[in-house]
């Protein structure tokens, strides 16, 4: 099969996908991710551009820094991608890439390998002379899918030092592109009481429980509908006994939210809650394990966004501007302040599953809407 893109063939991007699908490359297994890194180094490589591999972290695989314009101190747009899945090892053997009909499957296979894979491609058939007058940096994450935890401060700095930032997450299967996203945190609330005998000694014990079920209805009157603040107590565990008084109890709480001010207050509130417990005793830690900002577009982000649409009109590719739930690094640069677009990979669904699925339909057409963009970018 092949398209208008430069003689494109599904068959051997199919081929160019299939590595990087067959390994595992969970966050928490470094190697894997640093072997996605080594395909993706040789690809970018080839093309003659320049790649950089950052280690943040024992603990996480390599980030990679590439651009076809060593030593800039400002890009013209920058390009993000993430290196990591959510599965654990032995994933990759049981669901190694599979195409039945106009359908990918596999773990990883739209979130996000696709649109790795679909941006060096698009670079790759842009026009030299469009290269020549375009600065562009590409930045592929190893540990977007635990909140890039080690890489976010290197995102942030270098999409401070571009002009727009696009991710290439999936699109949705409906063909939308992403304007906004939701902001997530996750927050783990210990509560130390005091253990007795619940028969003989009742009134000399504390408990944790009962702390930690205040907590989850006063948890639950912070919820706001109407703006999209939202807050669940997911997991909860406590207790040794049904006759002791438990000492002990925690529960991990999620967070999303369109107001990065709403969540600022929730933040707040339950740094108060614990100086403040319900029971006299009680001591109560909070720790917020995870925060991505609320990404949302300002002026200039309203700019790019119509850059975007003229393009795709351009190539007769219809779709809508998305306001989606779940995160990723664009929350972070559009929160630094920078244009961020996301949803530039091509179309999918079923993230986190083992029903993740790419359209083969959508992956020319979205390589060519890329870059479509890029090449009015350079103008």
């Amino acid at each position: 099969m092949t398209d208008s893109l430069n003689g494109f063939s599904l068959d051997t991007y199919l081929a160019d996908l299939a590595p990087l699908i067959n390994l595992d490359c969970g966050t928490r297994t470094p190697a894997g991710v640093a072997k996605v890194a080594d395909i993706m180094t040789e690809k970018y490589e080839a093309i003659g551009w320049q790649v950089v591999r950052h280690q943040f972290a024992d603990e996480c695989g390599p980030c990679l820094e590439i651009t076809n314009a060593p030593g800039a101190s400002h890009y013209d747009v920058m390009l993000v991608g993430h290196m990591d899945t959510v599965f654990p090892e032995g994933t990759a053997a049981k669901r190694p890439l599979k195409v039945e009909g106009d359908q990918a499957f596999g773990p990883g296979v739209s979130d996000m390998k696709s649109g790795l894979l679909s941006t060096w491609y698009a670079l790759k058939a842009l026009d030299p002379a469009v290269l020549a007058k375009l600065r562009v940096l590409v930045c592929c994450n190893c540990d977007e899918e635990i909140g890039s935890p080690w890489s976010k401060e290197w995102l942030v700095e270098k999409a401070k030092q571009s002009g727009c930032v696009l991710v290439a997450e999936a699109a949705r299967p409906s063909g939308d592109l992403i304007s906004a996203r939701k902001g997530n945190a996750k927050y783990r609330i210990r509560f130390h009481g005091k253990a007795s005998h619940a028969g003989s000694a009742l009134a000399e014990g504390i408990s944790a429980i009962t702390e930690l079920a205040n907590w989850v209805l006063a948890i639950n009157e912070q919820v706001n509908l109407e703006t999209g603040t939202t807050m669940n107590v997911g997991v909860v565990q406590g207790g040794t006994g049904v006759n002791v008084v438990p000492d002990f109890a925690e529960a991990i709480v999620d967070l999303r939210f369109w107001s990065n001010d709403e969540a600022a207050a929730v933040h707040e509130r339950l740094g108060f809650m614990a100086n403040n417990p319900f029971l006299r005793g009680c001591r109560v830690e909070v720790e917020r394990q995870t925060f991505k900002p609320a990404m949302r577009p300002n002026e200039d982000t309203q700019g790019l966004m119509r850059l975007v649409e003229d393009a795709a009109a351009e190539e007769g590719i219809p779709f809508n501007w998305l306001e989606a739930g779940g995160g990723s690094d664009a929350n972070f640069t559009a929160a630094a302040g920078v244009p961020s677009l996301d949803g530039f990979g091509p179309m999918g669904g079923g993230f986190h599953s083992q029903s993740e699925f790419l359209l083969l339909d959508s992956i020319a057409p979205r390589i060519r809407l890329l870059k479509r963009v890029l090449t009015k970018l350079a103008r």
